[in-house]
């Protein structure tokens, strides 16, 4: 509830003392106003309508508003509240105490809410310039492209900052004013006594100023929210959970600040032939029983890509494991090898011919079994 310091009232157009009835007509009107349907392609339509959900949410639960206006004459969310002389802090001049909103349970709900934000945010601004989010986005790996290296094509969202208005939520050629919520500082305060919490303005969003006429792309958000195309390169030997940083390809900063980091978590995905065990590629291949009596030359795929010859010696039993030095992963300048396992095809069913053959065979008395 209240999670983003904005004024309900004024989001649906009605008075602080609004009957339920107001707001129940305001609400529709904007929701069919905004509905996406009606606005298909329009990303600032869509967050009005998610913005006015919000707001309605808040407002149409009797419980849920009593709350928000008890905080809200504290200027929690940067909206109403009396400040105290010279302390920069918001506080209330009706008697409220904490306790009206029903112990911590009610007041607790709102109020980690607002750290949980400036968590995410990077803690609170003051105007000046601060790094951007980290993004971490996982990719599917194919286990050879995992095993020798190589790279994958992404497509990852991310919140950017708005090409025509270059940020600042303003429209281009708009006039600019100081933000009179927090007198250009960017930031308000909120509490009780000496408990104060400062968080960003959200008259402004912590930018100090305002613009007359907000950005047509980005409703004067000054960021929009779109997919990045690029390329990662894939390290040989990469397994799931091996990370990657980018830096620069996260979210832009705040006020000229740097942009956060991209930080990729791979997944390989498993593959039908190969099986990885630490740098060694585990394999297996079929040879019929003619192959494992005389002996014989197969070629066996490996995860570059190429085949490998393998001999196989005349007598080799179902089960026998040959080693391919090299032929496996290679990290840190090392090269495990590939374990071939040999399982024997036995023939379901013989011609009359063939069984007299093979008994024939069988009753040699120089022949091993």
């Amino acid at each position: 509830m209240a999670r983003t310091g904005k004024d309900y009232y004024r989001i649906l157009g009605v008075p602080e003392n609004a009957a339920a009835a107001t707001i129940k007509t305001a609400y529709r009107k904007l929701a069919k106003q905004y509905h996406p349907d009606a606005n298909p392609g329009n990303p600032a339509a869509a967050e009005r309508f998610k913005e006015v959900g919000e707001a309605n949410g808040v407002l149409s639960d009797p419980s849920k508003r009593k709350k928000y206006d008890q905080m809200r004459k504290l200027g929690a969310f940067g909206i109403g509240g009396a400040r105290a002389p010279g302390a920069g802090t918001t506080t209330s001049t009706t008697g409220f105490s904490f306790e009206d909103l029903g112990g911590l349970g009610g007041f607790s709900e709102i109020f980690s809410s607002i750290f949980d934000r400036a968590r995410k945010e990077g803690g609170p601004r003051t105007g000046g310039p601060s790094k951007g989010r980290n993004v971490e986005y996982s990719v599917d790996v194919l286990f050879t492209t995992a095993a020798v290296g190589g790279k994958v094509a992404l497509s990852v969202p991310i919140t950017e900052k708005c090409a025509q208005c270059k940020g600042s939520g303003g429209a281009p050629g708009a006039a600019w004013k100081r933000c009179e919520e927090c007198s250009g500082s960017g930031s308000v305060s909120f509490g009780q006594g000496t408990f104060a919490v400062k968080r960003p303005c959200p008259a402004c969003a912590g930018r100090g100023r305002k613009s007359a006429e907000p950005c047509g792309s980005c409703d004067g958000v000054g960021k929009l929210r779109q997919n990045r195309k690029l390329h990662v390169s894939v390290p040989p030997g990469a397994q799931t959970g091996s990370k990657v940083r980018i830096p620069g390809h996260g979210e832009s900063g705040e006020s000229g600040g740097a942009p956060g980091d991209l930080i990729i978590t791979f997944k390989v995905k498993p593959h039908r032939f190969f099986r990885r065990d630490g740098n060694d590629i585990q394999t297996r291949v079929d040879i019929n029983l003619v192959q494992a009596l005389l002996g014989t030359k197969i070629r066996v795929a490996t995860v570059s890509g190429n085949k490998a010859e393998l001999r196989i010696p005349p007598g080799t039993q179902p089960g026998t494991r040959f080693r391919l030095t090299g032929r496996g992963v290679r990290r840190d300048g090392k090269a495990g090898d590939q374990i071939v396992e040999v399982r024997v095809r036995v023939p379901e069913a013989l011609t009359p011919e063939a069984r007299e053959r093979v008994e024939e065979l069988a009753d040699l008395p120089d022949v091993k079994w």
